[in-house]
């Protein structure tokens, strides 16, 4: 059986400089307006919670990358292999983020999305995201630039 026709149960695990390739494939035909390898390499440098989720000794399913400091956390790429969309990988990849940000005591998770990305609209509002902002002009587009949405959800405090 194709791994990419059925997804198996995968595994989160770091973000690897050797992943690059794969991840940035991914990212162009996810995409139109894609992240750089470069853009990657610096968020591995730099510390950011970057993860992949992967069937064992298979294909990446999917990744995302969260930065986090003082109480804040932003959800800067969360993407899901093409083919593999709308079967509940991205939510767990946003879980998985989450979980990542409630473990090092964020209290707000925030993130920018494109308006016209309705799914990804849809996942984050059905994960307890309420819009708080605009950003004018925000992403690139076909024809000019794009507003982004900006959105947030309060982590609960710890113990309770």
């Amino acid at each position: 059986m194709n791994a990419l026709r059925e997804p198996q149960a995968g595994q989160f695990r770091p973000m690897l400089f050797a992943d690059l390739r794969e991840i940035t494939l991914i990212e162009r035909r996810a995409y139109e307006f894609c992240w750089t390898d470069g853009i990657f390499r610096d968020c591995i440098r730099t510390g950011y919670f970057c993860r992949v989720l992967q069937i064992p000794h298979g294909p990446i399913q999917g990744y995302g990358i969260l930065s986090a400091a003082a109480g804040e956390a932003h959800i800067l790429n969360l993407c899901v292999r093409e083919e593999l969309q709308g079967r509940g990988l991205a939510r767990q990849v946003l879980d998985h983020l989450l979980d990542l940000a409630y473990s090092v005591q964020t209290q707000t998770v925030f993130l920018e999305v494109r308006p016209s990305n309705h799914r990804a609209v849809r996942l984050y509002s059905a994960a307890g995201f309420c819009e708080i902002g605009l950003r004018i002009g925000y992403y690139p587009a076909a024809k000019g630039k794009e507003d982004a949405l900006v959105m947030a959800k309060e982590l609960p405090e710890r113990g309770k």
